[in-house]
């Protein structure tokens, strides 16, 4: 079994790109919180790499900006390569099937962007409008 869930703030705005064959894939990072306090009394928190494929992809790259809240769930991949000097390279990264936008966008003026969930159960309605 491989599934991860994470919740964290993006560090940067996605970087959104399109293969050779036109399909959309999008990049950020997340920063996760760790539940604990280092021994300074301070949080630290793990900065994870997310990729998005297809129409998610665009919406992510569409709706998200650094510092926005969101909940990923995916897998996790673990790719190699070598760099120009014949080293090997490591990256562990999520691929993600879902991301869910966990807060407002800082500029609310256009409500129909920026805070429905997103993936396979998205829900498109705004939470003020919810009956509870």
């Amino acid at each position: 079994m491989n599934k991860v869930i994470l919740i964290g703030r993006l560090t940067k705005d996605p970087e959104l790109r399109y293969l050779t064959s036109g399909v959309p894939v999008t990049n950020f990072t997340i920063a996760v919180d760790r539940p604990f306090l280092n021994q300074q009394g301070e949080r630290e928190a793990d900065f994870i790499k997310i990729v998005v494929w297809r129409k998610l992809a665009e919406s992510c790259a569409a709706n998200l900006n650094k510092g926005r809240l969101v909940g990923v769930s995916g897998r996790l991949q673990i790719r190699t390569y070598d760099d120009e000097n014949n080293q090997r390279r490591w990256i562990t990264e999520v691929v993600a099937d879902e991301v869910k936008f966990l807060d407002w966008p800082k500029d609310r003026s256009d409500k129909s962007e920026g805070y429905e969930a997103m993936g396979p159960d998205a829900v498109n309605e705004p939470l003020d409008d919810l009956p509870f």
